[in-house]
């Protein structure tokens, strides 16, 4: 269910091991072009390491085919200016890496290399009514398919052995499994109030290999948290994305936007897009709450359904881990099924389980900082987690002036690496002894770097 990210990674998953239908509301583009069911992705969209080497092993080749198509891979922190909480980021050797474009070229990517398979068929401009099926297990989800002229709409059931929600942060899951008796998963939500508010420009002459740039807030003041980010993406230009938590928000106005890039914790952002070239109005976003459903705690969990990506949760786009947890959930389902059969009793809780480990990844990542903000909605950090909050708090300070706390840190913040490595012997030591390196003053920038 749903033709966008997560679904195409679920179908690639899958292909080996049954015939896959998508069924997907939209008309999907031919190539790199906006869809209406993906508003967001006119803002500037990460994708981490973590993410790109699972989306390598569902569809080997994909990295060449992006970079074929104007992506850039841009190595991390290298290819970073980045202010953090503590301070700038030294751009030490390549730690970890990141994929530059725009969300319209690595969705249409990846639906070119997923639909290479005659095992795959896409239902496309095809409504879904619900699911068939009991408490115990469904059986496929009922379908209308849009008007063809003076014709009605054909409803009809697709029987499955295996349904996949992947329909995104819209996902009407939940009622429909309600309607089959299914307990109701737990749901938590974290909300910061944070808008964003995005513009592409064409980018400066001379600045083909450019850094990604990112001015980040500082969560310890007790201040709306407010940045700045510049992504360089395919045809020369740059998409500089603007974001502010609740009383701090960037507006629509484009007259607004250099000064507001301008004015939070470093102007560079600010600076660097007055010597170029808006193509763009600003488009703005306030959909950005943190919201999880906790499918993996349901007891009595239906067999021959699981849910991944938005449909579980969705984070705060500023940490850019969406589309990463989405690649590394296909991939748990991959593994599921490869192990233990698509018939196998057991199989859905089994990959609802699976699937929640990347989650919780993401979900501490960003619900941790986010209920910092002044005026954030959602449930106050115990103890054990405002002790975690100030070890990561020190190990950020310590990832300006180290490089073996850095490297760790991007493995995580990366999805390349579990939580608890933050907790292994030598980055603890490495934190209790602090940053090696006295705190950069200015941005790293190189000299050929340098703008006006």
């Amino acid at each position: 269910m749903g033709g966008g990210m997560a679904g195409m990674l679920a179908a690639a998953a899958l292909r080996a091991y049954a015939d896959v239908t998508v069924v997907e509301r939209d008309a999907l583009p031919g190539g790199p072009e906006p869809r209406k069911g993906l508003p967001q992705a006119r803002h500037a969209h990460l994708l981490w390491s973590g993410g790109a080497r699972a989306m390598e092993d569902l569809l080997p080749g994909v990295t060449d085919a992006w970079l074929a198509a104007g992506a850039r891979r841009i190595a991390l922190p290298t290819g970073l200016v980045s202010l953090q909480p503590h301070g700038w980021l030294r751009r030490w050797p390549e730690m970890q890496f990141m994929i530059s474009c725009s969300r319209d070229l690595l969705d249409a990517v990846i639906r070119e290399e997923v639909t290479k398979s005659a095992r795959i068929t896409v239902l496309e401009r095809t409504e879904l009514l619900g699911l068939e099926g009991d408490a115990s297990r469904t059986t496929g989800v009922r379908i209308r398919t849009a008007p063809e002229g003076d014709a009605v709409g054909e409803e009809r059931v697709l029987d499955a052995d295996l349904v996949v929600d992947a329909s995104g942060r819209g996902s009407r899951a939940t009622s429909w499994l309600d309607a089959l008796g299914v307990p109701q998963a737990p749901m938590e939500e974290v909300d910061s109030g944070l808008a964003y508010a995005s513009r592409i420009f064409r980018a400066p002459a001379g600045t083909e290999d450019y850094p990604v740039i990112n001015v980040q807030p500082d969560a310890r003041r007790p201040v709306p948290g407010q940045s700045a980010t510049i992504v360089p993406i395919e045809g020369g230009r740059w998409l500089v994305t603007l974001a502010g938590t609740r009383g701090g928000q960037p507006t629509g106005s484009a007259k607004e936007f250099e000064a507001f890039a301008r004015e939070i914790r470093h102007p560079l952002v600010g600076e660097l897009i007055a010597h170029a070239e808006p193509l763009t109005d600003v488009v703005v976003t306030r959909s950005t709450a943190n919201r999880r459903r906790f499918f993996e705690k349901v007891d009595a969990w239906p067999e021959g359904f699981v849910a991944i990506g938005d449909s579980v949760c969705t984070y705060n786009p500023i940490y850019g881990h969406g589309m990463s947890v989405a690649a590394q959930s296909a991939l748990a389902l991959r593994e599921q099924v490869s192990e233990h059969g698509l018939a196998s009793p057991g199989l859905a809780r089994r990959v609802q389980r699976a699937v929640a480990r990347p989650v919780t990844i993401a979900w501490e990542l960003a619900t941790a900082t986010d209920m910092r903000y002044p005026g954030a909605i959602g449930k106050q950090p115990g103890f054990a987690q405002q002790l975690l909050n100030r070890y990561v708090n020190r190990l950020m300070l310590t990832s300006t002036g180290r490089p073996l706390v850095a490297k760790e840190f991007l493995g995580v913040f990366t999805l390349s690496q579990p939580l608890n490595t933050l907790l292994k012997p030598e980055v603890v030591l490495a934190v209790l002894r602090g940053p090696r390196r006295t705190p950069l003053t200015e941005p790293p920038l190189m000299e050929r770097e340098r703008v006006g």
